[in-house]
């Protein structure tokens, strides 16, 4: 399906049955000369033989096309009102400036392939997968559908809805289900979710640090204390007390057992996972932690702030020059204006 329409609605059919599709990328109007070519002309006859000099190469484009016997003409460029007058007298529906990547799908759709050239068309380059073309109208604007096709590479699917905010809402909703779907099937691990996850690694990082000893364990634990913020972010959306449903979750989770006790997002109880059939994506998880991580090392890289604010300056006194403070390693120099 795309938004357009046939060039001419009053001459040209808009319900074709087994319709054979020629699909253009070139206009099919009188190639103008480049660099604004200047014509002279001496006498009156010359202009008549100049117009018919365009007509005749129109007419030469359409029959280049007409000798291949469509029903449908659909180009990506323009198509002059004469080459319309010899289409639809032709009994040729016609549709310009289509765009390219909806004229990349009809080909899809339909078996067609995209010709730059009317001159090098081929039988085999004519369309004749689809089983019925027709024009509706759906609000004030109409729509051409290209349906019933036998072996279609493409598809469209039609949002309606009450309001544009509606359908940009609906439209994201789809959009967010196609994406998982096809995580799922570029990699078909899944998790528990409603914090479960989160909570057992969480549970298997404290569990690390406490067989670390100095300094080194800390990074595990705060890692491990980072990771509850998903299930406490749940347990807030749900209006639950956070403080006791984060103790009971812990508890649950400290032994390594419960691996799939989580919270569940619409009434707030711990529940199994797997019975509530909540779940996520593994390779979405993998990616969101590793982010995560990352961001955190990012961040604890930079060790050297340089403020640029101005100190005020007492009336009176004379600026003074910016001065160097060394603190610690010789590397580590800032630079503070006074």
């Amino acid at each position: 399906m795309f938004n357009k329409d046939v060039v001419a609605p009053g001459k040209m059919r808009r319900k074709i049955i087994n319709p054979r599709i020629i699909l253009l990328d070139c206009p099919l109007e009188y190639k103008k000369g480049e660099n604004q070519t200047n014509a002279e002309l001496i006498r009156e006859e010359d202009w008549g033989v100049l117009l018919k000099m365009e007509e005749e190469y129109i007419e030469n484009l359409c029959m280049q096309i007409l000798k291949f016997k469509p029903d449908l003409v659909i180009t990506e460029k323009g198509l002059s009102d004469l080459a319309c007058h010899y289409l639809s007298k032709a009994g040729v529906s016609a549709i310009r400036r289509l765009r390219k990547t909806d004229n990349n799908r009809i080909a899809k759709a339909c078996g067609a392939v995209i010709v730059n050239r009317p001159d090098e068309l081929q039988e085999s380059d004519v369309g004749t997968g689809a089983g019925l073309f027709e024009v509706k109208k759906i609000g004030d604007e109409f729509f051409a559908f290209i349906v019933e096709c036998r072996d279609p590479k493409a598809c469209t699917v039609l949002l309606r809805g009450a309001s544009k905010d509606l359908l940009n809402e609906v439209e994201r909703n789809l959009q967010d289900a196609m994406s998982v779907a096809r995580n799922i099937i570029k990699n078909p691990k899944l998790v528990p979710g409603g914090g479960a996850t989160e909570l057992t690694v969480s549970a298997t990082l404290k569990q690390k640090s406490s067989s670390i000893e100095g300094i080194e364990k800390w990074p595990y634990e705060a890692a491990a204390i980072a990771f509850e913020a998903i299930p406490r972010t749940l347990a807030q959306n749900c209006g639950v007390n956070v403080i006791r449903t984060m103790t009971a979750l812990q508890g649950k989770h400290a032994n390594g057992e419960n691996a799939w006790i989580g919270i569940d997002g619409n009434t707030g109880t711990i529940t199994d996972m797997k019975e509530g059939k909540i779940w996520d994506a593994y390779n979405v998880k993998a990616q969101t932690f590793k982010t995560a991580i990352e961001a955190a090392c990012l961040i604890l890289r930079i060790d050297d702030i340089v403020s640029g604010i101005k100190k005020k300056q007492a009336p009176g006194q004379a600026p003074s020059k910016p001065t160097i403070e060394q603190e610690g390693d010789a590397d580590n120099e800032q630079i503070i204006p006074e």
